[in-house]
């Protein structure tokens, strides 16, 4: 994290933040101009018959067949992972997010944002 009395975080990404002129990772801090910013959308979505559906028709079934109509019930799961990386001078680091409906939406959002103070930012003098 930034020290006392540095720039204000303007952008926090796991934990990787953001700052006007710095990018602050678990690593160290790095200048913030030249950075380049990439998202990885690995997430995989199956749909399936709940299992309370299925057992839901097979108590109903008995009494009539409008129990099956709870095999018409779906689920949606969501697995794998968003990855947001950062590179620059000397700067590799990766963060990841479970999947979830919208978080890739919300990773690109973000990438975005960093992606316009990057290019807002100053360019580095040692």
């Amino acid at each position: 994290m930034p020290a006392p009395g540095a720039d204000p975080v303007l952008l926090s990404i796991g934990d990787i933040s953001v700052t006007q002129t710095h990018v602050y990772v678990p690593q160290g801090r790095f200048p913030l101009h030249g950075t380049t910013w990439t998202v990885q959308d690995s997430t995989q979505v199956s749909e399936g018959i709940p299992p309370v559906a299925i057992i839901l028709t097979i108590v109903f079934v008995w009494f009539c067949l409008i129990g099956l109509l709870f095999l018409l019930m779906k689920e949606k799961r969501f697995t794998g992972f968003v990855s947001i990386t950062v590179t620059g001078m000397g700067l590799y680091h990766s963060v990841q997010f479970p999947a979830a409906q919208h978080t890739g939406a919300w990773a690109a959002d973000v990438v975005g944002r960093a992606r316009a103070i990057t290019a807002s930012a100053p360019p580095y003098s040692a």
